[in-house]
């Protein structure tokens, strides 16, 4: 027999374990569905959490997981292939194998889901959390992946303030990076712009006068390599030859959201500058009935403290609906 639970949660970063959290303090009986790659791995320390600033985000995860096997929340080290959709009709108890005697007749009614697992194991769910994130290519400089979150950042706001006062560089892959190389300004006033894959021309006049503004200098060429001594960061090297010295270099990641089962379930998406997300309510419910989403599955700026957030947003809902949903077929609404 198929096994069933309440919630299915799919993904097992900040928002999948906060969401799961949430379910099982509630009596739900959930499965978290694990495929261990969080989009925060490359980095040494995570930041800008109240009470967690500076903890490993593989620590806070263990702490998660442990959090929720005290409240019988179930995890397995697999991935999701597909999830189909699915209606039962209503039936009673000891009369049809899919309803053991003493269970509500009222969890069968309405929409479900089939989950199916990479490991073979099938198993089915009244509700779904997709809590898949997203993931960050990089531009394709050599020995640029090696170094991602360690001297080669993205976020000024998760790793600023351990690098601020040193000397700053900015690869810019698009006229967006102007942005990034004006955030960070506000931890080094060394900051030089390297245009990269950018032509000057891209460049408009308020651009350059907020550059300018910031003491941001600006470095025509492409970027060819880095400079590393010590396994440390030491400075770029641009196609022409010349070598800039700098500490620290930020990037703007191509951002891939693992949107793929909630496309396949035909949840509705929107373009953003950072890819396709799906709509989402305030709960982080999709278009689709039954499914929330959460995370960085429903955008790319969303932070830990923010996946944890929204998890717990969508875990609530979902309780309030499952409760009500018995609630209307056992009063026959």
């Amino acid at each position: 027999m198929t096994e069933k639970y309440a919630v299915v949660v799919v993904g097992g970063g900040a928002a999948g374990l906060s969401a799961a959290l949430v379910l099982g303090r509630a009596r739900q009986r959930t499965l978290v569905v694990d495929a261990g790659e969080p989009r925060n791995a490359p980095a040494a320390h995570m930041q800008g959490f109240l009470t967690r600033d500076g903890m490993p985000p593989a620590e806070l995860l263990a702490v998660g997981r442990e959090e929720i096997a005290r409240y019988g929340v179930e995890l397995v080290r697999d991935r999701v292939v597909e999830v189909e959709r699915g209606e039962y009709a209503a039936v009673e108890p000891g009369k049809d194998a899919t309803v053991e005697p003493g269970e509500d007749a009222a969890v069968e009614r309405g929409e479900d889901f089939t989950v199916v697992l990479a490991g073979g194991r099938t198993v089915r769910a009244r509700r779904l959390v997709v809590a898949t994130g997203l993931k960050d290519e990089l531009p394709a400089v050599p020995g640029l992946a090696g170094r991602f979150g360690r001297d080669v950042l993205h976020c000024p706001f998760c790793h600023g303030w351990e690098v601020r006062d040193q000397p700053f560089g900015v690869l810019g892959t698009s006229p967006k990076s102007v942005h990034q190389a004006l955030m960070v300004s506000q931890w080094s006033k060394d900051v030089r712009f390297f245009l990269h894959t950018v032509a000057e021309e891209e460049l408009s006049d308020e651009d350059l006068r907020r550059l300018a503004a910031a003491g941001v200098d600006v470095v025509p060429g492409e970027v060819t390599g880095l400079l590393v001594e010590d396994d440390r960061l030491t400075g770029v090297r641009l196609a022409d030859g010349t070598t800039h010295a700098r500490s620290v270099l930020f990037v703007a990641p191509h951002a891939v959201p693992r949107t793929g089962l909630l496309e396949r379930l035909g949840a509705e998406l929107h373009e953003t500058p950072f890819g396709a997300y799906p709509v989402v309510d305030p709960t982080g419910l999709t278009t689709v009935p039954g499914v929330w989403a959460a995370g960085n599955a429903i955008g790319f700026a969303e932070q830990v403290v923010h996946a944890a957030s929204g998890g717990y947003r969508a875990a609530s809902a979902i309780v309030g609906d499952l409760l009500m949903t018995d609630l209307d077929a056992a009063a026959g609404l």
